[in-house]
């Protein structure tokens, strides 16, 4: 029997829900996956990824366990 991997979806920022961000989080949130949103950049390693986004006072990066969503 094939192993199933856990999944990471990519999501752009704009969208026809007025470039509010709004499609990725609302999926996680239907999932119930982890989001890393305004991602700048991504790393996959091990068992999930590592997202560094793009907030208010400069960068932050977010440890996420897979499956994952992430919004650039």
């Amino acid at each position: 029997a094939e192993e199933e991997q856990p999944g990471l979806i990519i999501l752009g920022k704009q969208a026809i829900d007025d470039d509010s961000n709004q499609t990725g989080q609302m999926l996680g949130a239907l999932l119930g996956w982890p989001q890393g949103t305004f991602a700048s950049k991504v790393e996959l390693g091990g068992s999930g990824v590592q997202v560094t986004r793009e907030v208010d006072g400069g960068l932050e990066t977010v440890d996420l366990k897979l499956p994952a969503i992430v919004t650039t």
